[in-house]
């Protein structure tokens, strides 16, 4: 079975630390799974919750767009794409929001943390607090929903976005489904070891609390951030806690198990702070080198980045948009011409309306129409020579068993026993003769009691 993994990360400052080892470095891997089928976006209509900086958004754009690419993203074996070259999703979000219960999105966490801030200072509960923070968790759910992702990674504090957008498929498919699963119930993904990284203070790693080591630095200025991680006061010489250091929680995330055993044992010896933030700078630079070069010569050709973007919506959108399309057609959103076809041809039971008028032509020959539940007339006969001989084909027409009838153009013939017994109208084109054909066939099928 092949799995749909997907994540985003938004686009609202420079790709860091946190980013690369909790979404972008196990996304990568997992990509390239031959069992796996991935889609990597950029964030950017999630940005302008959170940013209204047009321009800061713009080059975070371009930045994680290269990041991912830098670091090793084929893709010409995932989808990858910007969120907001997909007008399907805002599309899905409004579906959705119109099922989601407020109630759950008052329990998001981001609004609760929002409304608590407000009210610890005084002010209106909702003060600055915008629709867009609000409705967020709908958001990421039409991005999860709408290629029906089975694993979503991500950090810890996100597992209630994903908890929420199941919630919210569900609702949709317990109201418009009809027996219909449109959405499968996705699954949070997490790498326990790497799952929030901390930042320089020990907080976890954030643009919002600017405590971040950009991913794609130079050597220098990575060099000069990860002299600012937060320690002890211990000496050298006095032994550390790993389990309680930030910078050891670092290192671990980028060192195989024997160097961070050996990382352990050094810091419990009396590994001096400043000689383990040396280590952690020259295992980054090992790792992150060469992908930092090729960082530096995509930021240098964004028109290269922008053709990649484009080819990777288009495949993007060969799934979102028949498949918004199966979501409008559910909730009712349909094309008139459609319905008015659907409307006409009527259900089983009322097909029971259906009927057979005879009548006679001034050439004295025998002639019947068979006139559907709402008097659309579905056949008209070819003549017989008497009454007798007409009853007999309707009879004949009426047991039930399969018509051979033979299409002609925009119309239909029905025949019995090699000869043409009746004629369909001339339809407006072959979907509406088709659709005709169908209606005959419920017509004149054996009745249920």
């Amino acid at each position: 079975m092949t799995t749909r993994i997907l994540t985003g990360i938004t686009t609202t400052g420079t790709p860091h630390l946190g980013n690369y080892a909790g979404a972008i470095r196990p996304a990568i891997v997992a990509s390239r799974q031959s069992d796996a089928d991935s889609f990597y976006f950029l964030a950017d209509y999630h940005a302008l919750i959170k940013c209204d900086d047009p321009l800061r958004i713009q080059r975070s754009r371009l930045e994680i767009a290269a990041t991912w690419l830098a670091a090793g993203l084929d893709v010409d074996r995932v989808t990858f794409y910007r969120q907001s070259d997909i007008p399907e999703i805002p599309e899905l979000t409004w579906l959705l929001t119109c099922v989601a219960g407020k109630g759950l999105l008052n329990r998001a966490h981001a609004y609760k943390a929002s409304v608590d801030k407000n009210v610890e200072a005084g002010e209106d509960p909702d003060a600055g607090i915008t629709m867009g923070l609000f409705s967020y968790p709908v958001l990421m759910a039409a991005d999860i929903l709408m290629f029906n992702a089975h694993q979503v990674p991500v950090g810890r504090d996100q597992i209630q976005h994903v908890e929420m957008a199941r919630d919210i498929g569900q609702r949709f498919n317990h109201l418009f489904g009809k027996g219909k699963e449109f959405f499968v119930m996705p699954e949070a993904l997490i790498e326990e070891s790497v799952a929030t990284l901390p930042g320089l203070d020990g907080r976890k790693m954030s643009k919002s609390y600017d405590n971040t080591i950009p991913l794609f630095s130079s050597a220098k200025e990575m060099k000069d951030a990860i002299s600012r991680i937060v320690t002890d006061s211990r000496l050298p010489g006095e032994a550390k806690d790993p389990d309680n250091s930030h910078l050891f929680t670092l290192y671990q995330a980028f060192a195989t198990p024997e160097q961070s055993h050996e990382f352990r044992t050094d810091l419990l010896q009396g590994l001096g702070w400043g000689d383990a933030k040396q280590r952690l700078f020259q295992l980054l630079d090992s790792e992150l080198g060469e992908a930092r070069e090729n960082y530096h010569r995509l930021i240098e050709r964004p028109a290269d980045l922008e053709d990649i973007l484009q080819a990777g919506a288009q495949k993007a959108r060969r799934i979102a948009t028949p498949f918004l399309g199966e979501l409008r057609e559910a909730v009712g959103l349909r094309s008139f011409r459609e319905t008015t076809q659907t409307v006409a041809a009527p259900k089983k039971k009322a097909s029971k309306g259906a009927r057979f008028v005879s009548f006679r032509e001034e050439d004295g020959s025998f002639r019947f129409r068979l006139l559907a539940a709402d008097g659309e007339q579905l056949l008209l006969s070819r003549s017989f020579a008497d009454g007798k001989t007409a009853g007999a084909v309707t009879r004949q027409l009426q047991q039930g068993d399969d018509l051979d009838i033979r299409t002609e153009g925009d119309a239909f013939t029905v025949w019995l026993e090699g000869a043409c017994v009746a004629d369909s109208p001339t339809f407006a084109d072959a979907a509406a003769r088709d659709a005709a054909v169908e209606r005959l066939k419920l017509a004149l099928a054996p009745q249920q009691d």
